[in-house]
């Protein structure tokens, strides 16, 4: 009998179903084949498949969420998805839309009227650095941009975001899965 990730995709599965143990921590039957359906939207299940089976078993859980979250995050932040609500301290908003994709619902886009950062939050200061060089930054000018971290803070906070051995090579990926 077919898994409900697998039955809402029109895919056979067997005993060695790729899709099943991503499914576990998701408690109804209706909200797992939501929840595929979303992400398989979202990446493609063909992508989808491929991203699945080239993880170890054990991960598979974690993979699957932490698609479903930057699929959510890409829709209600088109800019900067899941990470751009993190660093804004609007990661509630990213919660409610699994939640919303999980009942069924469709996750609203990001309005102008929501607060972008929560200068309180301790997530939003201690990831200000990074909220400041992200693309599509809503802040109005540079002052307001970088005014989030102390200038003598930004210099502690280890941060990498590309790496390459010479000027003609393809950045190196991050395994981050492995």
């Amino acid at each position: 009998m077919s898994c409900h990730g697998c039955r809402v995709l029109r895919k056979r599965c067997g005993e060695n179903c790729v899709l099943r143990p991503c499914l576990d921590w998701i408690d109804s039957p209706e909200a797992k084949a939501r929840a595929t359906l979303f992400v398989s939207k979202f990446f493609g299940r063909g992508d989808l498949f491929s991203f699945i089976s080239s993880v170890p078993v054990h991960k598979r859980n974690a993979l699957f969420q932490s698609l479903l979250f930057e699929a959510v995050g890409r829709t209600v932040n088109p800019v900067n998805g899941a990470i751009g609500l993190l660093s804004t301290g609007n990661w509630h908003l990213c919660q409610a839309g699994v939640q919303t994709v999980l009942a069924g619902g469709t996750p609203a886009i990001l309005s102008p009227q929501i607060p972008v950062t929560n200068r309180s939050s301790s997530v939003s200061q201690a990831t200000g650095a990074l909220s400041a060089m992200m693309i599509g930054n809503p802040a109005g000018d540079d002052e307001q941009c970088y005014s989030m971290m102390p200038e003598s803070d930004v210099s502690n906070v280890p941060m990498s975001f590309r790496c390459s051995d010479g000027e003609d090579q393809e950045p190196k990926l991050l395994n981050l899965l492995m």
